[in-house]
């Protein structure tokens, strides 16, 4: 009998790669249109474009599933407690600037945990993703929508607590988190955009991630289930206890990802 977890993983892979081919259609012009949205963000033809292909998708294969997705507002009144929920393009922002750090996002929750996620950044040809079990691997060589290539399992540092690799968002750095980042001892700063982050992480090339500001879930499910899978985790900035989804509105309170195994602050 077939795992209903690995169908979703294949529809997930398959759709993240063929919206990231979209993207880079796009992000490959000499100009493209800039809109702003009701919120003051960016929306580009790209962010349309791949939303359409992943909620088509998605809805395609799963016709009775909820979906819930950035660039369709309808969709944030959802209040089932299993959803697909798709940022179509994170990082807006790294795109317009063409900075290359910016991602596709979907991910599969069940009873407010994302227990499936596929980060995909197709300006730098990195895709990670949970497989049927919740495990988490970085798929190598060339990316085909329609066929697996070879694929390295993913797992989390062993922290040094006197010597913290932290980083940090690009596009979002401010003085509470420079000075929350403070309070420990840190050997290297680094920086990126968008769900990146999340994979740095989850690849053991950061341990810690704090993110004191504005995200919605659609920004973050993805990233944490990858992070996850791989080991890590991400928690309430205040209560220290694991970032849930299905919320009210969808907005995420501050919050911390990281590898386990050093103490963290409040």
């Amino acid at each position: 009998m077939t795992n209903p977890a690995d169908i979703k993983v294949q529809v997930m892979r398959r759709l993240a790669i063929l919206a990231g081919h979209e993207i880079m259609q796009i992000y490959e012009r000499d100009d493209f249109d800039i809109c702003t949205k009701s919120d003051d963000s960016p929306v580009t033809l790209a962010d349309q474009l791949a939303d359409r292909l992943i909620h088509d998708g998605l809805r395609t294969a799963f016709p009775d599933t909820a979906i819930v997705t950035e660039e369709q507002a309808a969709t944030h009144a959802e209040t089932a407690r299993s959803f697909f929920i798709v940022d179509p393009l994170d990082g807006t922002k790294e795109f317009i600037h063409r900075r290359g750090e910016f991602t596709v996002n979907i991910a599969w929750v069940e009873a407010g945990e994302p227990v499936l996620g596929v980060v995909y950044a197709p300006a730098r040809a990195r895709l990670f993703y949970t497989d049927e079990n919740g495990t988490t691997v970085e798929e190598l060589g060339a990316l085909s929508a329609d066929q697996v290539g070879e694929t390295r399992p993913l797992s989390v540092s062993k922290p040094d607590p006197d010597a913290l690799i932290v980083v940090a968002s690009k596009s979002h750095r401010d003085a509470a988190t420079d000075a929350y980042i403070a309070q420990y001892h840190v050997a290297d700063m680094r920086s990126a955009g968008s769900s990146l982050k999340f994979c740095l992480v989850a690849c053991a090339e950061a341990d810690l991630y704090p993110r004191l500001g504005r995200t919605m879930e659609w920004d973050t499910a993805a990233g944490q289930a990858v992070l996850k899978g791989a080991g890590g985790q991400v928690l309430r900035a205040d209560t220290l206890t694991p970032l849930t989804y299905g919320k009210l509105g969808f907005e995420n309170p501050h919050f911390i990802a990281c590898a386990p195994g050093f103490d963290l602050k409040t």
